[in-house]
This record gives structure tokens, C-alpha cells and sequence, in this order.
């Protein structure tokens, strides 16, 4: 009986990537944002693929031998696509990633002058960060995001991806792509 309420605790989410291969991820049906595959994170994933990234006739990835960090996105699925796109251990980033990957991180207000100053830390003048979030519109969300993108905004550059750059499937208006650089010096 144990075993049999156990399993429904999750459910699975299956992300087909672009080359036909699928992703199966275990999803709890209860539980904190550690526990969900959330919807930016199948934004940020598959803007990943996109063109201006991956080929998939090719093979050929921008992603292939770069060193990648991945903050948030739940279940890790953004990392886990970076990595069956040729992405590399992260252990190895000294002194700093290539890349970035950010989904749904700009969530809990206790973070907001953390995570900035994370990422002041890790990114280097060579860093690209690929934030992507869903714009929340209740409670303190919109002044929590102000606030964030005040912080950041006084170190790096941020440009917001257009929609029509974005898989054209799994892409909304509320959920923000940015691809962030630190402003020269």
C-alpha cells in the first residue's frame, strides 16, 4: 500500500526535444518549487535549441564544450537539456562560465539581493546569462522584479529576446526571455 501512495506523488512530464529524443522528468504533485517543471523552464529549454543555437541536421551546438551554471527552473530541466546539447561540467568553469541559465529564479522576495549578487560573483566580462521568467502580476511580485532588475542593472546589460527569435511553440508574452552581460568597464 506504502509503494502505491508513493507513486501518486509524481507524475511524469515528457519534453521532446527538437531531434525526436524526449526527456523524462519526474514531477511530485505536491511539494515546494524544487518539485515542478515549470514553464519557463520549457521556454528557456526550448529556446536552447533554436536555430540561432543548435542545428539539429548538423548536430551542431553552440552549447558543445562550454561550461554552463543553471540556477533554478525546479527539476533541473534546463540543465539537463544544456547538457544533452554538448554542454560541459560546470566544475571546471574557473574563473568563470560561458553561460548562465536562469528560469523562474525571481521568485521569493529573501532572494531577490542574493541571487543578484550571485550572479555579480560568477559571471565573468565573457559570461552570457539567459534569464527567463514569468511575469507575475499579484502580491509583491511586480516590485520584487523591479527591485531585482534594479540591482542587476546596475552591472550588466540586458537585452530582452523577441518572441519571434523563441520557439515559436513554447514561448508566451508573460514569460520574458534576457540575455544579460556585464557592462564594460
Amino acid at each position: 500500500m506504502a509503494a502505491e501512495d508513493e507513486s501518486e506523488d509524481y507524475f511524469f512530464r515528457e519534453i521532446e526535444k527538437n531531434n525526436g529524443s524526449v526527456l523524462r522528468m519526474y514531477q511530485c504533485s505536491k511539494g515546494d518549487v524544487g518539485c515542478v517543471v515549470w514553464d519557463a523552464a520549457i521556454v528557456l529549454s526550448k529556446y536552447l535549441e533554436t536555430q540561432q543555437f543548435y542545428n539539429v541536421e548538423s548536430d551542431a551546438s553552440t552549447w558543445s564544450a562550454k561550461n554552463i551554471i543553471e540556477l533554478g527552473a525546479g527539476t533541473g530541466l534546463v540543465g539537463l537539456v544544456a547538457a544533452t546539447l554538448g554542454g560541459e561540467n560546470v566544475e571546471d568553469f574557473l574563473p568563470h562560465p560561458h553561460y548562465i541559465l536562469m528560469a523562474d529564479c525571481i521568485y521569493y522576495e529573501q532572494s531577490v539581493v542574493p541571487l543578484a549578487e550571485t550572479l555579480k560573483l560568477l559571471a565573468g566580462p565573457e559570461t552570457c546569462i539567459i534569464c527567463c521568467y514569468e511575469q507575475r502580476t499579484v502580491g509583491v511580485n511586480p516590485e520584487m522584479e523591479k527591485r531585482f532588475f534594479e540591482l542587476l542593472l546596475q552591472d550588466f546589460q540586458s537585452e530582452e529576446v523577441p518572441l519571434e527569435k523563441q520557439d515559436s511553440e513554447f514561448s508566451s508574452p508573460d514569460i520574458h526571455l534576457l540575455h544579460l552581460r556585464r557592462k564594460a568597464i
